[in-house]
């Protein structure tokens, strides 16, 4: 089964590369990567309709190449993503509705750890939204941590995984603590190490979500 992974970020590949091997080893996933999304997200500091459309676009294209899901890998396109989903006859997932499920599962109080701080609105609001349509009183506290973006961009992992360690020391007393995006889940050991609670990431459940849903 031909699965297609939309990239914004080339910080993102790997991981969801790597869930994919342990979770859904037979599945056939291959990469369509926009390195200018970001920029441009970043630049504009909202979606515009424009980027809407690419976002669009991806999709559409990834669907007439025989895919049958499509994951997305960034955070900051939500909304476009939605739309996309809308208009795509194959399941469309977001990066993290998955994780925020298991986060709901865990507890009330959920903290996320991020490193790109113009998918952060979006992200809570996405949380939000899901406790909403659960009836959950849950509240998200967000920590972005930029400089181990920085660092990881640079090729240094370790660094990016030691900022976020630290960080996570702000967010101890959660029920448990996200890594917001898929770049950050290779903190995953980092940040168990530093905190005593429940720490999830965004592929895995991801993964496993798709498979459900194709199955």
């Amino acid at each position: 089964m031909r699965i297609a992974l939309i990239h914004a970020v080339t910080v993102a590949i790997a991981p969801v590369h790597e869930a994919f091997a342990r979770r859904w080893p037979a599945a056939e996933v291959f990469d369509l990567l926009d390195t200018s999304l970001s920029a441009d997200r970043e630049r504009d500091g909202e979606l515009t309709a424009a980027m809407i459309r690419r976002i669009g676009d991806l999709a559409s294209y990834a669907e007439r190449t025989g895919a049958a899901g499509i994951l997305f890998t960034c955070s900051a396109f939500g909304d476009a993503i939605e739309a996309a989903a809308r208009a795509s006859r194959v399941p469309v997932l977001k990066p993290n509705e998955a994780m925020f499920d298991a986060a709901l599962d865990a507890g009330e109080r959920i903290g996320m750890l991020a490193t790109f701080q113009p998918s952060v609105p979006g992200m809570e609001e996405e949380f939000r939204a899901a406790a909403a349509e659960r009836g959950s009183p849950a509240t998200i506290e967000t920590v972005c941590v930029p400089e181990a973006m920085a660092a990881l961009k640079a090729g240094n992992a370790d660094e990016h995984n030691g900022l976020l360690a630290v960080a996570a020391s702000r967010l101890a007393p959660c029920d448990a603590v996200l890594l917001a995006h898929f770049s950050t889940s290779r903190a995953e050991d980092a940040v168990r190490a530093a905190i005593s609670r429940p720490v999830l990431t965004a592929p895995g459940a991801a993964v496993e979500k798709l498979e459900t849903l194709l199955a």
